[in-house]
């Protein structure tokens, strides 16, 4: 049974293993947790078997006129079940009032996120690699 929670409360970096696959320099578990925290809002996907946490999603927002949605990940034996369509439901959902709710992803992806309502758009943006696992 998978639940969603937007608490961090009973959640450790224990449960926070597996997550950016492919990344080359990816975040570390105790890194993540601290993205969570400083996150405007995120909600979690956990496995009620197993107690760990098995998608995720954050946003960062004003709260008065926009939202940037920086991370979406489900792992990888968990995929094409629907969690990671149900976390990116919530959150539009959580900001639904608002103006605008932005994210940047790669091309292959932008089917799911159409498929969920949001539109193509163009974009800029800087990479600092180095700094990408924000130790």
């Amino acid at each position: 049974m998978i639940t969603y929670k937007d608490r961090l409360s009973e959640i450790s970096v224990n449960q926070l293993k597996g997550f950016f696959v492919g990344w080359p320099n990816p975040p570390t578990p105790e890194t993540h947790l601290e993205i969570l925290k400083k996150s405007s809002s995120f909600v979690l996907a956990i496995d009620e078997d197993t107690g760990n946490v098995i998608g995720f999603i954050n946003a960062n927002s004003d709260n008065i006129m926009s939202a940037y949605i920086p991370l979406l990940e489900v792992l990888p034996e968990y995929q094409k079940r629907g969690i990671g369509q149900e976390l990116v439901r919530k959150v539009l959902k959580k900001y639904e009032n608002l103006y605008m709710l932005d994210l940047c992803c790669d091309t292959e992806t932008q089917p799911f996120y159409e498929k969920l309502g949001l539109k193509k758009m163009t974009g800029m943006y800087i990479r600092n690699f180095d700094k990408q696992a924000c130790d």
